[in-house]
């Protein structure tokens, strides 16, 4: 088994995701998807969705680029790494790049979306929630009403600030909160600065609430109805539809197969050992 293991992780190693490229240069609507979680070495990274989107303009028959979204958010980096790129690639190749939204374009998603030229919904979408937050646990009466005590050592007065264990000083709490608002602003900037004139704001814009897509389209959030199809064939004017979307490789999607078999499998032999006493 572990002979097997490290065969398929070093030829995952070896062997790079893919991204597809158009081979006919017939001309098409390329798209690259944006789903689940925004994160670092997540599926819609930075990482991934970059060399995507730069080999779908690059691609001379592609006519337009569609960022087919549906995720509730995530990593405000990642997304400001994929918005500034939308931004340079926009004005590298004069190609549009538009927005579909599925389900959700909540959160980084939105932050992301709102570099687009156009952001298209369903009227069930979820869109929104323009805001920031940092969430964790405190377990400190829990600790003293068990009679446990907790031993931290820590070389700065702050570098615990955020261990669950330990209480929070007012003064950490509006440093948190600090940067908090700091990144809530950046948000909101960029939203506004890809929106324009375009949103209607209201006090609640901004306050981290989300809206129907039908609500999002008076609000000024998104333009119009719209799927990948539509936007294709009524939008783009080219109905053929090629995915850049990158993909992983044969061996990592085995090695990772294999690898959630294994620690599957290791849990359930923990769980039958007899505890030594």
């Amino acid at each position: 088994i572990w002979i097997g293991l490290i065969a398929a992780l070093v030829w995952a190693l070896v062997t790079q995701p893919s991204v597809p490229k158009s081979t006919s240069h017939v001309t098409h609507t390329a798209m690259v998807s944006i789903k689940g979680e925004i994160a670092e070495k997540g599926e819609s990274s930075a990482e991934n969705i970059l060399p995507a989107m730069r080999s779908a303009l690059d691609d001379s028959g592609s006519k337009a680029l569609v960022l087919l979204i549906n995720s509730p958010g995530g990593s405000p980096v990642q997304a400001g790494l994929i918005n500034d790129e939308i931004r340079r690639l926009r004005k590298k190749h004069g190609k549009p790049i538009y927005a579909v939204v599925e389900d959700t374009c909540a959160s980084a998603a939105y932050y992301i979306a709102s570099a687009a030229d156009k952001i298209y919904v369903d009227k069930a979408s979820i869109v929104g929630s323009i805001g920031v937050l940092m969430d964790g646990f405190g377990f400190v009466d829990t600790l003293d009403k068990l009679g446990v005590e907790r031993r931290l050592m820590t070389a700065g007065a702050n570098k615990g600030f955020l261990d669950p264990f330990s209480p929070q000083t007012d003064e950490q709490r509006k440093f948190a909160q600090v940067m908090l608002d700091q990144i809530h602003q950046q948000f909101i900037n960029v939203v506004k600065q890809g929106r324009g004139d375009r949103l209607k704001e209201n006090a609640e814009m901004f306050s981290g609430l989300f809206w129907t897509g039908e609500q999002s389209l008076q609000l000024g959030l998104a333009d119009a109805y719209g799927s990948l199809d539509s936007v294709a064939r009524d939008v783009v004017k080219a109905e053929e539809v090629v995915d850049y979307s990158t993909k992983d490789n044969i061996a990592e999607r085995v090695a990772k197969r294999f690898g959630a078999a294994v620690g599957a499998g290791a849990v359930s032999a923990l769980r039958t050992l007899p505890a030594i006493r």
